[in-house]
């Protein structure tokens, strides 16, 4: 049958998967390691249980990708409830403070919002995986303790206005915002709300993007599990080149491509620049490289390919060869 087939063979590439309400995302990789029977499976960025979203999985080879991706922008979709605090920073934990913010005006929001733009400071909420001690930070908060956290600098790369439901003692607004790895949206929230001069709480939150992927890229869980029943699961993967394409793209011929295959650097093109590179040879992928300009060559940092899509014992130079032909 069609999966059993694909049960043998390992997939490779990005699974991106809209993690449904009440999963973490440790359970959303086992899922799909029990439909896949694969072990070889990561994610690139944690999900809170009740946050729904993109959480781009990465299987098999592009494991090796998950540190790349886990790098960058993500967006947000979130609505903030003012005039009450919570423990936890959202309306799951236990209301602290209450206040009447019905004065509260749409003026207010946008000023306040603004001041959020750019690089920012949060100090990571209690309920947060942060260790300090060697102990989670969520393990103290559960046993009622409070402990000192060090703020820590974050990226805000536009924050917008989506709606702002005014005029009640407990007003809604809504935002959409881009924003680096390791921000805190409830943090966020709480500290909107504080430069309003009123209590606040997350209500919710979406994963618009991540890894440069939305929803459009995403499959839910029950359409993963009818693909993997079918065998057609390896034909819904992205490439793990696409989920990188914030690196620039050098092209080489065959046989250095060969050669970089193995993990052996080669000459840099003229048209490549310093840093990180996704380096093609024929169009086809082989791994991202870094571009030396001082020494002129491309040098090996994770390599995706394999000997056999490139053949083998084109080139036989040593590997620290810095003047292995182009």
């Amino acid at each position: 049958m069609a999966s059993s087939m694909e049960d043998r063979k390992e997939l490779e590439g990005v699974l991106a998967v809209w993690k449904p309400a009440g999963w973490t995302s440790h359970d959303v990789v086992a899922k799909v390691r029990a439909l896949t029977r694969m072990r070889r499976i990561g994610h690139a960025g944690t999900l809170d249980p009740g946050v729904t979203g993109v959480l781009p999985l990465c299987l098999g080879r592009a494991t090796r990708a998950v540190e790349y991706l886990q790098e960058l922008p993500k967006a947000y979709d979130a609505v903030v409830r003012l005039g009450v605090a919570t423990d936890t920073e959202d309306l799951t934990g236990t209301v602290t403070e209450t206040a009447d913010a019905s004065h509260v005006t749409g003026e207010m929001v946008r000023e306040a919002l603004a001041r959020f733009t750019g690089e920012i400071e949060q100090v990571p909420p209690m309920y947060s995986a942060v260790k300090i001690g060697g102990r989670r930070l969520y393990e103290l908060a559960r046993e009622g303790k409070t402990v000192e956290r060090t703020a820590r600098r974050v990226t805000i790369h536009s924050l917008e206005l989506r709606f702002a439901e005014l005029g009640g003692p407990e007003p809604r607004i809504g935002f959409s915002v881009v924003c680096s790895k390791g921000t805190y949206i409830r943090t966020l929230c709480v500290d909107i709300g504080r430069a309003l001069g009123v209590p606040a709480a997350m209500e919710s939150l979406v994963r618009t993007m991540s890894a440069g992927l939305r929803e459009s890229d995403c499959l839910t869980l029950e359409r993963i599990a009818e693909l993997a029943a079918s065998g057609g699961l390896a034909e819904a993967l992205l490439p793990v080149d696409r989920a990188l394409g914030q690196y620039p793209r050098v092209d080489v011929g065959a046989a250095a491509a060969a050669r970089a295959v193995q993990g052996q650097r080669i000459r840099m093109p003229q048209a490549a620049t310093g840093g990180l590179v996704r380096l093609y040879g024929e169009g086809r992928f082989v791994g991202l490289f870094e571009a030396d300009v001082g020494e002129g060559v491309l040098k090996p940092v994770k390599v995706f390919a394999s000997a056999d899509e490139f053949g083998r014992g084109t080139a036989r130079q040593r590997t620290d060869d810095p003047k292995a032909r182009g």
